[in-house]
């Protein structure tokens, strides 16, 4: 796939997504570290694509440029220089530069980025995160692309970090789910990294979670587990969505290796993870549903081993980082 996007009256960007960097240098090639998936059957290490975030930022870039920057052509000669900087406007977990970085990239392959924090690296306000010089049509084109991925994700990354501090001091772990913005869940997931949480599901095909809908269609809970246990075999753990003790049991029972706790306050939550752990010791519980920063600890002192947080990616607040750009 080739992605084009045109730029105010300079060469039209053309790059393909198997030579992604155009043997361009980058100051944050070392950035890319692999990020932790928290699966159902364990812990398993995959790699942030960098074809994929590639292939992303030439979308979003297209729709934002459509066939260029008219104000912008309008306004400057084509080869004025300029500088920019990013300055965090309120104490936050930055999230993003790298996306940031790619923006610049795609819209001229001699672009780069100096920064001077690192992604995961809490910063107050009034610091200045990093800063780019070049062609001023350049940074003006990507200016709004690379400052929605940069507040975005550093707010994710700082509500996250938020959540597990909360619970720290508990044998609990703070989890994404799959309610993340469409064609961002990548990086969203990879926020919540930064901000000490970690990943669930990446994906359907990620794991098995049997919720209450597949159990009505099935014909109850311990016949879905026992279908999902002769099809997927014994490599994947099976988690169960549970609503009750007889639910529990019967999810325990029938071979489910993880409960789903949806819905219940603290309270409800410890006297079930207090019924499952008699039955079964060892089973993992997750806890998700309507979980604030205010009820955290107590799902977690409840002896919750997960507790799946919708808000990290579905309902965060974007923090306010400012792009200043001067001549030169």
């Amino acid at each position: 796939m080739s992605v084009k996007v045109c730029v105010v009256s300079r060469i039209p960007f053309i790059r393909h997504k198997s030579d992604p960097r155009n043997h361009t240098k980058h100051h944050f090639k070392n950035l890319w570290i692999p990020y932790l998936e928290i699966r159902t059957d364990g812990e398993r290490m995959n790699w942030l694509d960098e074809g994929a975030l590639y292939s992303s930022i030439g979308l979003f870039l297209r729709e934002d440029l459509g066939r260029g920057d008219i104000t912008t052509q309008a306004v400057l000669m084509r080869n004025a220089r300029a500088r920019g900087r990013f300055v965090a406007g309120e104490k936050m977990v930055v999230a993003g530069l790298e996306a940031a970085e790619e923006v610049f990239i795609t819209l001229d392959p001699q672009q780069q980025i100096e920064a001077f924090v690192a992604d995961g690296e809490e910063v107050e306000a009034g610091k200045v995160i990093a800063r780019t010089s070049g062609f001023a049509d350049v940074l003006l084109a990507g200016e709004r692309v690379a400052l929605n991925l940069l507040q975005h994700l550093s707010g994710i990354a700082t509500t996250t970090r938020q959540f597990v501090r909360a619970i720290e001091g508990t044998n609990a772990k703070i989890a994404d789910t799959r309610k993340t913005t469409p064609g961002l869940r990548m990086l969203e997931k990879y926020a919540v990294l930064l901000g000490g949480g970690v990943n669930h599901r990446y994906g359907l095909d990620d794991g098995v979670c049997i919720k209450s809908n597949h159990a009505a269609i099935a014909g109850g809970l311990g016949a879905a587990i026992r279908s999902a246990r002769e099809k997927i075999g014994h490599v994947h753990k099976i988690a169960a969505e549970v609503a009750g003790k007889n639910d529990i049991a019967e999810a325990i029972e029938n071979g489910a290796g993880a409960l789903v706790i949806d819905g219940a306050g603290p309270s409800e939550a410890k006297d079930l993870i207090d019924h499952a752990r008699s039955l079964s010791p060892s089973v993992m519980v997750e806890i998700s549903g309507a979980v604030t920063p205010e009820n955290v600890r107590a799902y977690a002192e409840a002896g919750a081993d997960m507790i799946r947080v919708d808000a990290l990616t579905q309902s965060v607040r974007a923090m306010n980082i400012g792009f200043q750009i001067q001549p030169g």
